[in-house]
């Protein structure tokens, strides 16, 4: 209890500092008097009982026990109830009750009317600037924030209105929006009263679930603009541990009307609950915030009502803002690994992690998870190797401690192949290449040349694995049937080592790919259980076949005969290896017409045997050769976008990010033609820059740490100066002979990075 109580006394602080609320007085009874002791949980609930008896449903400053009141917490960040019993009380809405249950609740208290509109409320702001004279504005200010009630009766559309959809919350948005737009303009005294009617309304009790207009309140509140300053901090965790305690049913209601606020307004929001999370891990003065230890429930209550706003996001279409916008990139500074093992030790109870809530990692913290994860259990693996080695009184080879690689370069995928097969059991180990016949280290050069020359060969289209979608441009599985998928599983594995070890692969797979291969995110341990069956959409046809997927979209909205016109049957034809081979959707297919009445079935039943079905083993075989090196947990806290980003890198160019971390060899940054060279790649336009990325790299995404973690080195070379620019792709190396002036130079990079075919590998 002592960590709840010292954090409501700061609570009780901060009403302190406020001045009074100049128009209301503390109903009969209810005067703060002398402070009490601290009540018990039973002399609490007691009090309040007695207090509701006697008819006083608003509370005042007499009971500021209302907040601390709540259970203390147990372990460290767990998200602490309201009261014992609120949270097993609360988990249905009382929409979802029965008529002979909902009965007892006595019903809504009758909203006063307030017939204010947002032009005379801007109309009496621009007099008070003008004369100087607040009192109106302060009357409305006073009034409208001192109670729940106040709150709706001044921003409810209509003020005894029903509004209990999730399609509409019945608030005046854009008077919310001019008042708040206000507030931060109004004199100090208005401000800080403003603040004290906030506390006032959140220590109000109530009886029963929450209403609706209890919910609107809470949209209307997280909106106030004052929550900015860390000096409004105890207030706004209050706020938001309120809102986290509430009911799934009454998270949904708020998740829906979220995403109707404005995009500028929901971005406001967003970004002031990251910067609350960040100033409370990191504050900028040890003074500014009360201790962590007392008040540990601040990041939990924070973190939940952002996953409202980030489910809001969700399913809004298009989303409100990008899913990277709600990284929390204070949390790379974290001991993130701490934060993995209490999700994965305690992830089905009331224990804290940041893991519980993915969608605020940023992808380079769940790649350095994922890495760590594989590196603890290659570490366990190499340790069982050196103890039998030792037990055994056997001389200890340190390539134990790599995933060793020795292929032929003409026999490149046959010798890869079989090396992997034959290691599979060091795969999470770290990777060495070795090309048979040649001298060599390999320092990293070597096994970033066997990753490119391995995906160019099977991505070639003459080797049939995979088709190239040129409408997309995107690669797909070819649906052909074989005895061995053993080639596909090497496929999988590459983009397993290939993430592990930090490679970017110029790949292109369609996203719908990358959802099929969290589908599951871990291997089951029932090798019969099905994987890759991702729920296939329209959409995610478009993603790949664009034209077929125009095609059918016309066949679903088709308004004339559908039977007659377009005569087809639940048979569909694929052409493979020069055969057409005909496929029933359903049993007996070929003879069920399709109809206006059941071409959705059709359509989906379509859609799921060209993007899962015809591919199964294909795509299993991809699956398991990938979660073969990536088997971790973390793999659950990824998104599709995410496992893109792994793989292939990040589409986000920084050109000047990649200057400063520049190397050189043989020229310095004051030389003229390195000097020259920047002007130059700074001014292309963002496709030349692609470009130049992919001829000095091989690939034209960025890893996922950022343009650092390419290694990028320009380097002198002697040569005549109508030579262009070569590069080692290996190295992420750009050479470039001494040119003199910016128009030389960008004219000859210009045809180099136009030019190049294929990887451009020296």
């Amino acid at each position: 209890m002592d960590g709840e109580h010292s954090a409501l006394s700061g609570f009780e602080r901060e009403r302190e500092k406020l001045p009074p609320i100049y128009h209301s007085s503390p109903p009969a009874g209810l005067g703060r008097g002398a402070k009490q002791p601290f009540p018990s949980l039973g002399t609490f609930i007691s009090t309040l009982s007695q207090r509701r008896d006697a008819g006083g449903r608003g509370l005042t400053g007499g009971m500021m026990g209302t907040l601390s009141g709540t259970p203390g917490l147990r372990h460290g960040r767990e998200l602490p109830p309201i009261c014992s019993d609120v949270r097993q009380k609360q988990r249905i809405s009382i929409d979802t009750l029965p008529p002979e249950v909902k009965a007892p609740f006595p019903s809504d208290p009758v909203i006063p009317l307030r017939t204010k509109t947002t032009k005379e409320f801007q109309e009496d702001v621009e007099r008070a600037v003008q004369s100087g004279d607040w009192r109106e504005v302060r009357e409305f200010y006073l009034t409208t924030f001192d109670s729940f009630i106040e709150i709706n009766a001044a921003f409810k559309r209509e003020a005894n209105g029903v509004f209990n959809t999730i399609d509409d919350s019945g608030v005046n948005a854009k008077f919310v929006n001019a008042v708040y737009d206000a507030l931060l303009s109004t004199p100090q005294d208005i401000q800080k009263s403003v603040l004290k009617g906030i506390i006032n309304s959140l220590l109000r009790e109530w009886k029963g679930p929450r209403t609706k207009d209890d919910l609107r309140a809470y949209l209307i509140l997280v909106q106030n603009p004052q929550y900015s300053s860390t000096s409004t901090y105890v207030i706004y965790a209050h706020l938001l541990r309120q809102i986290a305690a509430l009911s799934e049913a009454d998270h949904h209601f708020l998740v829906h009307w979220l995403k109707k606020l404005s995009a500028r307004r929901f971005r406001q929001l967003v970004e002031r609950l990251l910067q609350f999370i960040s100033t409370r891990l990191f504050p900028a003065e040890p003074d500014e915030l009360p201790p962590l230890a007392k008040c540990s429930w601040w990041i939990p209550s924070a973190t939940k009502v952002l996953s409202l706003f980030n489910a809001a996001n969700s399913v809004s279409s298009p989303p409100i803002m990008p899913f990277t916008d709600f990284y929390n990139i204070t949390l790379e500074h974290i001991d993130f690994m701490e934060e993995y093992r209490t999700w994965q030790n305690y992830g089905h109870s009331n224990r804290f992690s940041f893991c519980q809530f993915p969608f605020i990692l940023s992808t380079v913290v769940k790649k350095a998870i994922i890495q760590k994860d594989s590196e603890q259990q290659m570490i366990s693996q190499a340790r069982q190797s050196l103890v039998s080695k030792v037990s055994r009184r056997q001389r200890v080879d340190m390539n134990l401690l790599f995933l060793n690689i020795k292929v032929r370069r003409a026999q490149l995928l046959s010798d890869s192949l079989d090396e992997l097969t034959r290691k599979r059991c060091d795969l999470k180990k770290k990777l060495r290449v070795t090309f048979v016949g040649e001298a060599g280290l390999d320092m990293g050069g070597l096994t970033k040349e066997w990753f490119l020359l391995l995906v160019r060969q099977i991505f070639h289209t003459d080797y049939g694995m995979f088709t190239y979608m040129k409408d997309s441009r995107c690669h797909w599985f070819s649906s052909w049937k074989c005895d061995n998928y053993s080639e596909f599983q090497l496929v999988g594995t590459l983009m397993g080592l290939a993430v592990y070890n930090s490679i970017a692969l110029d790949i292109h797979f369609p996203l719908y790919c990358y959802r099929k291969l969290l589908t599951p995110p871990t291997v089951s341990c029932d090798q019969n259980a099905l994987v890759g069956m991702a729920t296939a959409t329209l959409e995610d046809l478009q993603q790949i076949m664009p034209e077929l997927a125009h095609g059918l979209g016309e066949l679903l909205s088709y308004e004339g005969n559908v039977e007659e016109d377009f005569y087809l049957t639940f048979q569909v034809f694929q052409e493979e290896v020069g055969l057409v081979k005909s496929y029933n959707l359903k049993p007996g297919g070929d003879k069920i017409l399709v109809t206006k009445q059941n071409r959705k079935e059709y359509v989906q039943l379509y859609v799921d045997f060209l993007l899962n079905k015809s591919i199964y083993k294909q795509f299993a075989a991809f699956y398991h050769g990938f979660h073969s090196v990536c088997a971790s947990d973390a793999l659950m806290l990824l998104r599709p976008e995410e496992v893109e980003m792994l793989v292939c890198g990040s589409p986000e160019l920084d050109m000047s990010a990649l200057q400063k971390a520049a190397q050189y060899e043989g020229y310095s940054k004051a030389d003229t033609t390195v000097r020259c060279f920047w002007d130059v790649v700074l001014a292309f336009p963002a496709e030349l820059q692609k470009k130049l990325l992919h001829f000095a790299t091989g690939s034209d995404r960025v890893p996922v740490g950022g343009m650092a973690d390419l290694n990028f080195k320009i380097s002198k070379i002697d040569v005549p100066t109508d030579w262009l620019p070569i590069s080692h792709t290996c190295f992420n190396q750009i050479c470039l002979p001494p040119y003199r002036t910016r128009k030389e130079l960008k004219h000859k990079l210009t045809i180099a990075i136009s030019n190049a075919e294929g990887f451009g590998l020296e």
